[in-house]
């Protein structure tokens, strides 16, 4: 997996590639908990993500909870695939998806 993020004022761009999964998401939990101080809107961009775990979708709970407090969080370039494990899971109603 790869995690790019891009900087812009109070607005994070957080761009993950490959898989996500029990081995990758504390590499992503980590990158999100060092980078959130200070951010209002979190746009995290999953088109080159291939797949995602439970322990993925933990991360994703987690980053939207920490968002909900200190601004906005919405997920962006979700493919075929991911989205259809969202709507099996439900978080298809919790996460902001466009």
């Amino acid at each position: 997996m790869t995690i790019e993020k891009q900087r812009n004022g109070d607005a994070l761009l957080v761009a993950v590639e490959g898989r996500l999964d029990t081995t990758t998401a504390p590499e992503l939990e980590g990158e999100l908990k060092n980078s959130l101080d200070g951010v209002k809107e979190l746009v995290l961009d999953l088109g080159k993500l291939e797949y995602i775990s439970s322990a993925g979708l933990r991360v994703l709970l987690s980053a939207h909870k920490t968002m909900a407090k200190q601004g906005s969080m919405k997920l962006t370039g979700v493919g075929e695939i991911i989205m259809e494990i969202f709507e099996v899971t439900g978080f298809n109603d919790i996460l902001n998806i466009e």
